[in-house]
Formats: C-alpha cells, structure tokens, sequence
C-alpha cells in the first residue's frame, strides 16, 4: 500500500505555513453553482492527475476545483483542518482524533442503499459509532508472489502455512537466490500485524483491548525470526519490497509486495508466478491480507458542506464508470465497491482475479483505535524479535502493556469527548 505515512502533526504554525506552500491547482471544473476545492495527494501513476480533473469538469451542479498535493500529504491535511483555509473535500483516512473533534462530516447518508456493496475490509476503518466518516475510493493491497519454475523444480507447493513458508524459503534458498523477500529490514516495517491476523489474532478486539495479548502471538512471531536465522531472506536488495525488480530479477523466488506490481510481473513473467495471501498459523489461523484505502472525505470548515456531500455522493457513490477508471486506467487497484471488482474485465482471471478474492475473503485494514503510538510499541518489539532474536513473550509482553495504556488513553478521550 502506497498512502503516505501518517505523521504527527508539527506545531501550529508549521502546519499553516504548509498549506500556502505545497499543491498545484489543476484547474476548475465547468460546472456552476458553488465553488468547492478539492485536493487530492500526489500519486505517482501517469494520467491520474488529469484522470480526477475531468471527473471535476464533468459535474454540474459546482464549480470544482482540483488540488494535487506533492509532499507530506496527510500532514498537510491535518494541519488544514485547523484551518479556514483547507479543502472542501479531500481525501485521506480520517483518524479518531478527527472524528472525535469534529473536524470530519458524517457521510452515513451517502451510502444509504449501497453501504453492503463496498468492501467491509476498506469501509470498517472508515466507520465509528456506527457513522461513516469517508467513502472509500478504491483498494490496494499486498500479496506473496511465488515464481511456479522455481517452485517446481524445487519440489515445493505453494506455502498455505508459515510452517510451510518457512520450510519453502529454506528450501528454494541456493547459492544465487534466496527463498524470499519481505524488504531489507527482514520485514519488520511492512508486515506490521499481518502475521498476527494468520495466526487468528487481531490488533485490537472490537471492544477495544489487544487483540494479540496471547501466546500464539509469541509463537508465529518467532516463525519470522526463524526465516531471518535460517538466512532464506534477501536482505541489501537494489530496491525495496514495494518494486518487484529483486523478484523479476531471480534474486528471490518468492516476494512480499503490492498489488500495484502485477502488471509488471505479468509483463515480464506471463504465466511463471502466482499470488498467494499471508500464510495462516496454527489451527485458528486463517490466511491474511493486509488492505488500505483512501475515502473521500468533507471537511466540518467548509462552508458549502451540503454541496461537499452532494459532490461525493455524486462521484464515489453514483459514477461507478469513474469508479472503476480511477481503479484500473492509472495504475492497478482494486474497486471499493464489490459489484464493480466482480465485473471489471482486469480482474475477472488469473492471478488478478485471485486478488481480488482473498482480498474480499481474507483482507484486514488497521483499526481506528490503532494510533501511531501503539504501532511504534509494536513495530519496535517485531523488529527485535525478527533482526535480533529477542524472545517473542518478554518483547509482546511489553508491547502488550504499552498498547493498553495506550488504548486506555484513547478510549478516556472519547468518553470526554461525548
């Protein structure tokens, strides 16, 4: 998943000198009525940009104009909605500061008759208190890739199990390949609590406590650290594991990275590879598959907020063409909405299609109550069990105690806040 990190916001005064410094107006759109901006962040595909200023042009009942915002961009918009002066609609995740603050429009009513047909794993981080804070655009997410050749003449099956990924990488491990490729840092940054959902775990359980206080949270962790021991990874790769260049390349038979590889991987590769979700673990595992999606969100300052809405309602909800060229034309995405993803002619075989499906069966998002704070806790005791070999209980143990404070802060915020 390619969204931009989530920052803390800086001071005040840092976040007001951003807004007048970053983002490039594209233009407005040629409708009349009231004039709406609109920002989006930079995405890296050709023809996006162009892509989102013609859906502005095409709506009529206002004047939308189309921001792209190069940079820190969930920065920046945190730091305008402090402001008057930020975007009438944006997109981006809202986060439970902002929905508790009122600095987001409830947009439950926009969904009203299609809220079953966006997919639950992108629509349930979006939701809280039963209101939904941002329509989700589209979906990316992150796969295994395993070359079949390689597989095969190894005699090895595709891994449907960490027992077996572990015992695949080792064994498809040579002296000029590695068996697989979770990123130089062994996977400590990217997989984050993928692991966890295989092994049949959560973050955090929906009556806000953690999900992972458990000893087989201890024990598949220490499956990663055992890949790490048995030196099947590939580590010091020329590129990280969000560019499938050490995969295409023969440096790994198998690859962690994003659904925005597979046209490159097809194009190099036709028919020798496939796609598989995180491995599950243990009898009340289950295999995972992380997701991540912007919505479209409106701002509480806006000052044309009934307008914001009908322009949302209009272009995520009601132009699913838009929809579904915003998806597929610019990149490789999955549709938010599931109707969409079952017809788009992309997506309807091969590998693409089987994204699509464990993303609709097995895709998991980060929670709400999942805060920087606590991933912080968590990401720096799974770097030290898979890099260091630190024991998995003492390190959980710890994150464990850390995350629930930090759940417990949360969950006094919001009862303030009511």
């Amino acid at each position: 998943m390619r969204s931009i990190s989530r920052r803390t916001l800086l001071a005040a005064g840092a976040g007001a000198g951003l807004l007048t410094a970053c983002g490039s107006d594209t233009g407005r759109g040629g409708g009349s009525g009231p004039a709406l901006s609109q920002w989006y962040h930079q995405y890296g595909e050709a023809g996006t940009q162009q892509a989102v200023q013609r859906y502005a042009a095409a709506y009529r009942k206002a004047d939308v104009g189309v921001q792209w915002r190069p940079g820190n961009y969930d920065q920046q918009t945190a730091a305008a909605l402090l402001t008057d002066s930020g975007p009438d609609v944006f997109e981006g995740s809202p986060t439970l500061d902002q929905i508790q603050g009122g600095q987001v429009v409830d947009l439950t009513d926009l969904l009203d008759g299609v809220e079953d047909d966006f997919n639950p794993a992108v629509l349930t981080p979006k939701t809280h208190d039963g209101k939904i804070w941002g329509v989700p655009q589209v979906i990316d997410t992150q796969l295994l890739y395993y070359r079949r050749s390689l597989l095969a003449d190894a005699g090895v099956e595709p891994p449907t199990t960490l027992d077996a990924l572990v015992d695949a990488a080792r064994r498809l491990t040579g002296r000029t390949v590695k068996g697989l490729f979770l990123g130089n840092d062994a996977g400590a940054g990217v997989l984050g609590g993928t692991p966890l959902y295989a092994a049949g775990l959560r973050l955090v359980t929906d009556d806000g406590r953690v999900g992972f206080d458990e000893p087989s949270a201890a024990r598949t962790l220490g499956k990663l650290h055992q890949l790490y021991a048995d030196e099947s990874l590939l580590l010091g790769a020329p590129a990280d594991w969000s560019d499938p260049s050490a995969f295409l390349q023969g440096l790994t038979a198998m690859q962690w990275s994003g659904l925005w590889a597979l046209p490159q991987v097809q194009n190099a590769l036709g028919d020798d590879f496939g796609v598989l979700p995180f491995p599950k673990d243990g009898s009340a595992g289950r295999p995972a598959v992380p997701v991540g999606a912007y919505g479209a969100v409106v701002s509480a300052r806006s000052r044309q907020q009934a307008a914001a809405k009908a322009y949302v309602k209009w272009l995520w909800v009601e132009r699913t063409d838009f929809q579904e060229d915003f998806a597929l034309s610019y990149g490789f995405h999955i549709p938010a909405r599931l109707s969409l993803a079952r017809k788009a002619a992309k997506l309807k075989s091969g590998p693409a299609a089987e994204a699509v499906r464990f993303t609709t069966e097995h895709g998991y998002a980060q929670p709400l109550l999942w805060t920087p704070a606590s991933q912080t806790a968590y990401q720096d005791a799974l770097s030290r069990i898979i890099k260091g070999g630190a024991g998995p209980e003492s390190e959980l143990r710890v994150a464990v105690r850390k995350v629930s404070a930090e759940l417990d802060r949360v969950k006094k915020n919001a009862k303030k806040q009511s």
